[in-house]
């Protein structure tokens, strides 16, 4: 193909692109539409199960008519068309003409008669031999109009009639020469002995033009009725679903309101019909709510209020008892056995009771809606670091050993530190508690918009069922409480909600007898929100042994630094998130290789 005939069928197919375009989109827009509005749903219902029954009715109504119209019509011809025959084999048979001229002027006058009898049936003959190899043939084949021949003659017609004598007739269409049109006509034919049994067709041609106009002005009243009924039963349609979609409408916007918090809007009333009830209806359980839900914030209000109270006005009778209770803790060695324990118990559970009142504040932040984010550019493996060197103690009790993994050289996001080290903390706290003394790993990972911390055990784990209420507060899964460190059972909790605030997520795994995971994931930048079908970094649970080892902190609380896999950027590069991070080389200084030493050189000892 040339280039022009390229560019020409180019041209060709140009204007079918549009309109393909235009029809699937209305077809989205009709298809939306029939989802959205009751309204468009019920009027083309209506309008297309209307069109059904208009159309089966007329297709009855115009078949009985054409029936009738064509029976009649058809029986006047056939009657008319039998008296002529006979007349005309009559005529034949006593006429006495021998010769080829004698017959054809016997024929012409026979014949003619028809067309001047004065019949109001409008018919027209055709005469032809049905034999033309005998040599009886005596005159040719003629008509009484030159357009019309033999041809116009059905085929099977003839047939029938070199078969067997007797009147038929069979439907066809002849284009008039008078004025071009091609119209009906009905074909009545029989056998006719001209001379000394020489048989002939001879055909009437009916036209069946007035009873096809008269059925076609017909069909087009049916047509005109059915538009202007369809046209009626939609505006009836239209109307009466409006009147009743509308106070739907108006309850689904009200509710819609509602659901936004403005528990001020009413519905209008009006009448005392169905629709006036269910707007009364509405109304009072709107009032119900409102009310209920004003209780329920001012008892969270009050209840907020008293716990924030409580808290701050305990702070100072508690310094006091604390500074009473170390001063006693500090002078225990003098005193009995039975009041030094008592001294040593007082000491711990005035510990205890700190952490529960510090607690207790926090969440009052929260739910008061006080807590605040203080944004920095948070270095995670140095968060992590620090995490374990304060649970050193916790670890060197438990006897487990905490591996640090990740295939990052270093892993950067925007948070508050003293958060994010609060929620790790929790987490390798709870997996020390319930690790039953075996291995942890702590692995982390990174994609383009997050990055995640995955705390694993592999000890008691937990139920679907636990699970599901791990994050709620004052929640424990053993009913005894009996915990290494006694905590509040707020610790989850709190991670939970500093999670909320930087818009990441906190999940967990767990299965009876394998252990349990928690997951942290963060956006990498400040204001962005995680989804919860926003693939993480990590699985859940992770695979540990696709991620290489970072660091370990033994059962002696030991921790022990391996090189930091290789980074893609340099020494003092910026960070994603666009700072310079110091932390890195914080966290993997000193990470030479001591190979051959019975300890590594890089080894810290963090003593409990």
């Amino acid at each position: 193909m040339t280039a022009p005939d390229a560019a020409a069928a180019r041209r060709h197919r140009g204007p079918a692109r549009p309109l393909t375009r235009r029809f699937r989109l209305g077809r989205l827009l009709l298809a939306r539409r029939w989802r959205q509005s009751l309204q468009f749903r019920a009027i083309a219902v209506s309008l297309s199960l209307t069109a059904l029954a208009f159309f089966v009715t007329g297709s009855f109504l115009s078949h009985q008519i054409a029936d009738r119209l064509f029976t009649d019509r058809l029986g006047q011809v056939l009657a008319g068309a039998t008296a002529d025959f006979e007349e005309v084999q009559a005529s034949f048979d006593a006429s006495d003409a021998s010769d080829r001229d004698e017959l054809q002027a016997m024929v012409d006058s026979t014949l003619g008669a028809l067309s001047t009898d004065g019949s109001e049936t409008e018919r027209r003959w055709i005469l032809v031999p049905l034999d033309y190899t005998s040599g009886q043939t005596l005159i040719p084949a003629q008509s009484q109009s030159p357009w019309m021949t033999s041809s116009t003659v059905p085929p099977e017609l003839q047939e029938r009639l070199a078969d067997q004598d007797g009147v038929y007739w069979q439907p066809a269409s002849v284009r008039m020469a008078e004025n071009g049109d091609e119209v009906p006509v009905i074909v009545v034919g029989t056998v006719v002995d001209l001379y000394q049994n020489s048989p002939y067709g001879l055909y009437l041609v009916y036209d069946f033009s007035d009873p096809q106009r008269t059925l076609d002005a017909m069909h087009a009243v049916l047509l005109l009725s059915v538009i202007v009924l369809l046209l009626l039963v939609g505006a009836i349609v239209w109307y009466v679903t409006r009147e009743v979609v509308r106070p739907v409408s108006s309850t689904a916007r009200v509710a819609e309101q509602l659901a936004e918090g403005d528990l001020g809007v009413r519905m209008p009333v009006s009448g005392s019909h169905e629709v006036a009830r269910l707007a009364r209806s509405f109304n009072r359980m709107a009032d119900s709510l409102q009310e209920q839900i004003t209780q329920l914030e001012q008892l969270s209000s009050m209840q907020q209020t008293f716990v924030s109270d409580v808290s701050h006005e305990l702070r100072t009778p508690l310094t006091t008892v604390r500074m009473a209770a170390e001063v006693l803790f500090n002078a225990r060695e003098d005193f009995d056995p039975v009041n030094r324990r008592s001294a040593e118990l007082l000491y711990h559970q005035v510990d205890r009771f700190d952490s529960l009142l510090a607690d207790l504040l926090e969440i009052s932040r929260f739910d008061a809606g006080a807590a605040r984010l203080e944004v920095a550019n948070v270095e995670l493996f140095s968060v992590v670091q620090d995490v374990l060197e304060a649970a050193a103690p916790l670890i060197v009790s438990s006897g487990s050993v905490v591996q640090v993994r990740s295939e990052l050289g270093r892993c950067t996001v925007q948070g508050d530190q003293r958060r994010i080290e609060r929620i790790l903390r929790n987490l390798v706290v709870n997996a020390l508690e319930h690790g039953e003394g075996r291995p942890i790993e702590i692995i982390v990972a990174e994609s383009e918009t997050a990055v995640a911390v995955a705390v694993r055990d592999h000890g008691i784990g937990m139920t679907e069922e636990e699970a599901a209420k791990v994050f709620n507060r004052f929640w424990r899964a053993d009913p005894a409480r009996a915990r290494t460190t006694g905590g509040t059972g707020l610790g989850l909790a709190i991670a939970t909600e500093d999670t909320r605030l930087h818009g990441g997520l906190l999940d967990v795994w767990g299965a009876p007898g394998e252990g349990a995971c928690f997951r942290l994931t963060l956006p990498r930048t400040r204001g962005r929100r995680l989804d919860p079908e926003d693939p993480s970094p990590l699985p859940l649970p992770p695979d540990a042994r696709a991620h290489p080892e970072r660091a370990e902190v033994t059962a002696t609380g030991t921790l022990v630094l391996t090189p930091a896999p290789n980074s893609d950027r340099p020494a003092g590069a910026e960070d994603p998130a666009g700072a310079e991070d110091p932390a890195d080389a914080e966290g993997t200084a000193g990470t030479e290789d001591t190979a051959g030493t019975d300890a590594p050189a890089d080894a810290q000892e963090v003593q409990p």
